[in-house]
């Protein structure tokens, strides 16, 4: 799990590229739950946590009018 500052320093691309990286794991996660390979439950829930920041984030910068850069300041 990452802090949102780490995201916040990630162009709008690779933000884009971090969020379908972020959906991949989230479905391989569920594949291994769902045949009782996961030990580590608590995985899913970092994950999902990691898009909500990363939706948020790409959100917030098209609110903004579609920052492209890293965010300044």
């Amino acid at each position: 799990m990452r802090r949102a500052t780490h995201y916040h320093n990630m162009t709008t691309e690779e933000l884009k590229t971090e969020y379908a990286s972020k959906k991949q794991e989230l479905f391989n996660l569920r594949f291994q739950h769902s045949t009782g390979q996961l030990k580590d439950t608590l995985q899913l829930q970092k994950v999902r946590r990691d898009i909500a920041r990363v939706l948020t984030i790409i959100k917030e910068r098209e609110a903004k009018g579609g920052q492209d850069g890293k965010k300044s300041a």
